[in-house]
């Protein structure tokens, strides 16, 4: 655990309990945050990706109808 991490749950540790889940829920925002960046990138990386390629083809013969990117 990294020395800012632990400054920050001692800072929490003195807050009301109301204002700790508060914090909390601002931590769950920004690592959901990061998640999605890293996501974002990954669809919008021109890099090849043959397995992925495959399984979509795959998937796609195995569908019983194709796929309706408007019932999604």
């Amino acid at each position: 655990m990294s020395t800012a991490t632990q400054d920050i749950l001692r800072a929490c540790e003195t807050l009301p309990l109301e204002k700790q889940l508060e914090v909390a829920d601002f931590a769950r925002f920004l690592l959901a945050q990061q998640g999605d960046a890293a996501w974002e990138n990954f669809l919008a990386s021109t890099q090849p990706r043959p397995k992925l390629e495959m399984f979509l083809r795959e998937s796609a013969m195995e569908a019983d109808e194709p796929m309706n990117l408007g019932r999604l």
